[in-house]
């Protein structure tokens, strides 16, 4: 794809090169800007929906049937079948100039010894966001402020490693203000600490490495999160949460026809985990072990079935401790539902989702998830469905991008299991684990349009969002951004956008309010941001 022209200044040092770009860009990361070359690209992060919408359109251009359903995607895996020409083509719209490729188609740093069997790889995480709310009666500055790092890297060609960390202060709208202090974490984002008068003080870090044993095995640990299924939300298993300790084992089987995956993680409930705490030491929160199981199935190269369960097991007691057993272990798929049934204090979810894959142009996916099925409350049992289709390269035009998704989810899911205050719910730092609103119906169409390294991002959400048995209020969403794309590699890029909400309670007109921000924005876009709620 590139030119090789050497835009580069060499070190002496054998076998390992750095490089930095020879002119600032907009402010001065340059002293970090060392160049890496673009042969492999951050997929084990779950990037950016909007640019990881140039993946998911070269997985669906592919005769051979690969598991798109668990995000982030293995490397190894996918090597299989996206190999580094596949890569370069992945990205080759966004500019025919060789020259401006090489010289912006650059990680951050790169080391990487002569004999290549070690790989590293920095860039800068930035998120510098300046915008107004013009509905806001206290006038505020809005902004964000990020500062962070990731890193990423090989050591022969069995082990991949990747971590990052930001530290954030952010002053939000009115309606995601609510939310952070009721919540008490900023959404996706962990807890927070007062910040001037209206802001918010935050950190947040994830890792993980993944080794790769046998071809057909792969293991990772790391502390991060995981989305299953094909749509912008997921009824299973969603990266809406705060990230989480986890250990995610994966095999595929019959020439990659089936994939199996296993995922046990540490969540955690923001209350007190004991009632006595121990002088000069800050309070500890209650743990709770979690554990996933997600079956995949190409029935053929274009139709795909997936099978879920996920389990919420014991929280620990007042001294923390938790009380596992064997079954916790346990990797085979619905044989702890055969054992505990829906309704028992360990919490149980089981779904499924399936894919067609119409043409290499157009994808239809949905989803069924079932959390209570007792139906003892008035307003029903803990089921929802999801329904959506992809579009890519809409009616001919080269990268135009159409989603359109609707969800339906019964307001008894996700909670404690029935009868019991075991703190067990499907959550992580107050954050549900699986569909972002909660309950309630959602329909939500998302287009997207790239010209070379320009472009425009439209997306609205209608939600219908129950409480007490009642559709209790309505949010209506727009969000809307154009930008250019400054280094792909990291997608690093600047943009203009506005969000426009308007929030409607059925029976409290006086309780209705609207929400207009708009904001420009620095901003290195790797991992997804839901405000749409």
């Amino acid at each position: 794809m590139h030119d090789q022209r050497d835009l580069r200044c060499k070190t002496k040092m054998p076998g390992i090169k750095f490089s930095y770009k020879c002119r600032s860009v907009l402010f001065p990361v340059a002293l970090l800007l060392m160049s890496l070359d673009s042969k492999s690209q951050f997929y084990n992060m779950p990037n950016d929906y909007h640019f990881s919408l140039l993946t998911e359109r070269a997985l669906a251009a592919k005769d051979s049937a690969i598991h798109t359903n668990v995000k982030p995607y293995i490397h190894f895996f996918n090597n299989k079948y996206i190999h580094v020409a596949d890569t370069h083509r992945i990205f080759k719209y966004i500019t025919d100039d060789p020259a401006l490729d090489a010289f912006f188609f650059k990680h951050v740093v790169r080391v990487e010894p002569s004999k290549e069997n070690f790989k590293l790889r920095l860039d800068p995480i930035l998120n510098f966001e300046e915008g107004k709310d013009v509905s806001d009666t206290l006038k505020r500055r809005l902004n964000t402020n990020t500062r962070g790092v990731i890193a990423s890297g090989y050591i022969g060609n069995k082990f991949y490693f990747e971590t990052m960390f930001a530290e954030n202060q952010s002053t939000f709208p009115t309606y995601i203000s609510n939310v952070t202090k009721a919540s008490l974490v900023v959404p996706g984002q962990g807890r927070w600490k007062a910040f001037k008068a209206y802001g918010y003080d935050y950190a947040f870090s994830s890792g993980f490495f993944s080794v790769q044993p046998l071809k057909n095995l792969n293991i990772q640990i790391g502390h991060g999160k995981q989305k299953i299924g094909n749509g912008y939300r997921s009824l299973l298993l969603s990266d809406n949460a705060f990230n989480y300790p986890y250990a995610r084992v994966t095999q595929q089987w019959f020439k990659g026809r089936l994939s199996y995956t296993n995922i046990y993680a540490a969540l955690m409930n923001l209350d007190y985990a004991s009632l006595i705490i121990t002088p000069n030491t800050e309070r500890l929160y209650q743990k709770k072990a979690a554990s996933f199981q997600y079956l995949s199935v190409n029935l053929t190269k274009s139709i795909n079935f997936g099978f879920f369960q996920g389990m919420i097991w014991h929280a620990g007691d007042k001294r923390n401790k938790q009380d596992l057993t064997w079954q916790y272990f346990n990797p085979v798929i619905y044989s702890n539902l055969a054992q505990y049934q829906l309704t028992n204090k360990n919490n149980i979810l089981i779904g499924g989702d399936i894919k067609i894959k119409l043409t290499h142009k157009i994808n239809l996916y949905g989803q069924i998830m079932a959390d209570d099925l007792s139906n003892t409350k008035q307003y029903g049992n803990g089921v929802g469905y999801q329904i959506g289709a992809n579009y890519f390269d809409v009616l001919g035009v080269k990268n135009l991008f159409l989603q359109v998704e609707y969800n339906d989810v019964n307001e008894n899911s996700y909670g404690n299991p029935l009868g019991t205050t075991t703190n067990q719910s499907y959550s992580q730092y107050n954050q549900n684990l699986a569909y972002t609103p909660g309950s309630g119906k959602e329909f939500i169409v998302i287009g997207d349009y790239k010209w070379k390294r320009f472009f425009v991002n439209l997306k609205y959400n209608y939600q219908n969002l129950l409480k007490s048995g009642e559709y209790y209020y309505t949010n209506q969403l727009i969000n809307a951004r154009i930008g250019y794309l400054i280094n792909p590699a990291y997608n690093f890029n600047v943009n203009l956008g506005m969000t426009y909400r308007a929030q409607n309670f059925n029976n409290f007109a006086n309780l209705n309010n609207q929400t207009n921000y708009i904001y420009l924005g620095i901003r290195t876009s790797i991992y997804n941001l839901y405000y749409d709620f």
